[in-house]
């Protein structure tokens, strides 16, 4: 070994050192993109989904029914973690073709993820569809239609049932939502809508209950018209008829008040900040902010802002910290907690410390995707109100000091949830950079492959700039490293005869 190690020469030890930093340095490399994609170590990853299964085959009863017992616990973990990260419909999101299309138009990237798509797909199905769509053949047209995946297919459809029946209601909803390019165009489809599907709905309400399926087509008509008269209502919103718009909300919520999942109200709350109606706004979150009511960050955060409008033009962090704050202050500081802890992710859009993105049609309550919603149309009404944003960046990391583990006990609402990484990651594009909460600690393989990267770069640069050196250095380190096993071979030696061991080595 000793007369191999002499052999060596110093390019040798260059090119080891030098290939050795490379390898951990695309390792790294790797380690750290798979990490920021997908949360994980990949290493780590393969050791738990591959080696422990090899490690932990052979094991006893009494290991297995643990194992057992700690698989049903987890599968139950797993059922609560999957009703809390339930997919919303978003209830202010865009337009396809005079919003997000033009958007790729400009950018050439894509705001919205096939997961999110898809989901969309399904809710019009869900929508637009029922049993009796194979009576009438420009339904039969437009079930096909909601399956498609390409627009361009969609959009031709849409005109296919229109030749086929002039007052098909979905298809002017397809054309709105895809194919009109501005607000006004979707508006002009939306009112065709609208005056079809209120024929075919008054039809439904006065057409025998005997007749097979009537509800679930009573039913579909029912959300053709909710859904047209929704999206006409945000329409005269984002053309700046804002009165109208929260009118329209309205009569919508007074006619349909069993449709409450649907969010409604939150359009109506954005709609009456622009009116900077606040007492409208205050009467809506007193029939909503319950506590049987599922929460959303419209409501938690609307109402953390209209009680910081009453201190925040006064508010100072100086003149709070040497006599204290006073009990609107309290209040205020209290609501923005509130809403700091079901939506951690939103202050930092609201502060822009993060850039916005379009919101995508669907969202994670508590996720970063409603926090991109909300921010997205909230964020004006935040600035509008002087001293509201300095309230907030001065208070908004205290709510940490309250729940030291959120994972595992809230303060005012139940754990943050541990799944909204990965269904948000589904919800938004690509190019957006997630926010993880908590933040999660760099895996102990990146810091591993990270030192050993450094440590064989600085040996390479080492043995390059001072071949001779290193050579005597690593002759010696080898050297010392291989010396119990030359001892060992010594004593075999001694002891072994040297034709037994001629024998050996001959073999």
């Amino acid at each position: 070994m000793t007369v191999f190690l002499s052999t060596l020469t110093p390019k040798f030890y260059v090119a080891l050192t030098g290939t050795s930093s490379l390898i951990s340095g695309l390792i790294f490399i790797f380690e750290w993109w798979y990490f920021r994609k997908y949360g994980m170590s990949f290493i780590e990853q393969v050791s738990v989904s591959h080696l422990r299964p090899l490690i932990g085959g052979a094991e006893n009863a009494s290991s297995a029914q643990a194992t057992f017992s700690a698989a049903s616990g987890e599968n139950e973990m797993n059922r609560q973690n999957l009703s809390e990260c339930k997919v919303w419909r978003n209830p202010l999101n865009l337009f396809r073709g005079a919003e997000y299309n033009r958007y790729t138009w400009v950018t050439g990237k894509e705001p919205l993820t096939y997961y999110d798509m898809n989901l969309s797909a399904q809710d019009h199905q869900s929508f637009f569809t029922c049993e009796t769509d194979s009576l009438r053949l420009s339904d039969t047209v437009m079930q096909k239609a909601w399956r498609e995946r390409n627009p361009q297919a969609r959009i031709k459809a849409a005109y296919q049932a229109l030749e086929l029946n002039n007052d098909c209601a979905t298809a002017y909803i397809l054309l709105a939502e895809e194919e009109a390019t501005t607000i006004l165009e979707a508006e002009k489809y939306f009112k065709q809508a609208l005056r079809a599907g209120e024929t075919v709905y008054k039809k439904s309400q006065h057409t025998s209950s005997q007749i097979p399926h009537h509800e679930a087509q009573l039913r579909r008509d029912t959300n053709v018209l909710v859904y047209v008269k929704r999206r006409l209502a945000m329409c005269a919103r984002k053309l700046g008829r804002i009165k109208e718009a929260a009118k329209m909300m309205r009569d919508l919520m007074k006619e349909f008040p069993v449709l409450s999942v649907l969010n409604i109200h939150e359009n109506l709350l954005e709609t009456l900040l622009e009116l900077q109606a606040y007492a409208d706004v205050q009467a809506v979150l007193a029939k909503y902010d319950d506590i049987s009511l599922p929460k959303s960050a419209a409501i938690c955060y609307t109402a953390a802002l209209l009680k910081a409008r009453a201190v925040s033009d006064r508010f100072s962090p100086e003149t709070a910290s040497r006599r204290g704050l006073s009990t609107a202050e309290i209040n205020a500081v209290e609501a923005i907690h509130r809403a700091v802890e079901f939506n951690p992710h939103v202050p930092k859009y609201l502060l822009e410390m993060k850039s916005l993105i379009l919101p995508p049609e669907h969202i994670l309550k508590r996720g970063d995707s409603e926090a991109v919603a909300y921010a997205f149309f909230h964020l004006q009404h935040w600035k509008r109100i002087e001293g509201a944003l300095n309230l907030l960046h001065c208070t908004w990391e205290g709510t940490f000091r309250m729940i030291p583990y959120p994972l595992e006990k809230g303060h005012l609402f139940y754990p943050y949830p541990s799944c909204t990484e990965t269904a948000d990651r589904e919800l938004l594009p690509t190019f957006h950079d997630v926010s993880v909460y908590p933040q999660k600690d760099l895996p102990f393989f990146i810091h591993f492959t990270a030192g050993l990267c450094s440590f064989t770069a600085m040996l390479a640069l080492l043995t390059h700039q001072f071949p001779e050196l290193m050579v005597i250095f690593a002759k010696a380190f080898f050297g010392t490293l291989l010396s119990p096993l030359s001892f060992l071979m010594e004593k075999i030696e001694r002891f072994m005869p040297s034709s037994l061991w001629h024998q050996l080595t001959q073999i």
